[in-house]
């Protein structure tokens, strides 16, 4: 079996080590996972509630299923570097076969439409209720990366949260404190560069002091 040491260190990294089997967050219940990302075992058999395993064992699985994917990969045979290939096998181990069949991924790369491969990865960020993951945002960052590795392009690729956002701006008070939330965290060079692209200052914005702007969203 070939070596897939990058695949293997982002797969190791972010689904982390679990000594004991744990629950889909979901449903509280099955599926359950073990050591690095783990559901099922060699022999096909499903992960179940209170099973443990060392790290030389829960190597020995995540080995195992990062063969059984390049296997399915190469029998796809689409036109793919080491790099793209191990890029695809942390993917995949991360979000499943089926979906990785159904998303758009195959046709970009059959048409050589790197940055198509890349905005799809980066749109797998989201939980089951649609909220952000940044563990997975940093994954995916990690993975396009990774895929790109091989040929000159530039391996950022919007997810598109922030126009997401925009698009769906309602002043919600939730949204109020999110944007001031992420605006403290952000680098303050980074911020009036976005400020004067965005031309914040060409826009209508309503003049309302601060504490009456406040009280309008209860914030």
């Amino acid at each position: 079996m070939p070596i897939f040491n990058q695949a293997l260190d982002i797969i190791k990294t972010y689904e982390g080590f679990n000594e004991r089997a744990y629950p889909d967050p979901n449903t509280g219940a099955e599926p359950y996972t073990i050591g690095y990302g783990t559901q099922f075992y060699p022999d096909g058999s499903p992960v179940k509630q209170g099973q443990c395993c060392s790290k030389s064992k829960a190597l020995e699985y995540l080995l195992g299923e990062v063969k059984v994917i390049n296997n399915q990969l190469t029998n796809l045979n689409i036109p793919i570097d080491d790099s793209m290939r191990q890029a695809l096998i942390s993917f995949i181990h991360s979000v499943g076969w089926e979906p990785f069949l159904y998303s758009n991924i195959i046709d970009a790369i059959e048409n050589n439409n790197l940055y198509g491969v890349t905005a799809e990865i980066n749109r797998w960020v989201f939980d089951a209720d649609h909220n952000v993951i940044g563990g997975l945002m940093e994954r995916r960052q990690k993975e396009v990366e990774l895929f790109l590795q091989e040929v000159n392009a530039n391996p950022w690729c919007s997810t598109e949260v922030l126009l997401s956002a925009f698009r769906n701006y309602s002043a919600a008070p939730n949204q109020v404190r999110a944007i001031r939330k992420l605006e403290e965290n952000i680098n303050p060079y980074t911020l009036a560069e976005f400020a004067n692209n965005f031309k914040i200052d060409s826009v209508d914005w309503i003049d309302y002091p601060s504490d009456e702007f406040d009280s309008l969203f209860n914030v």
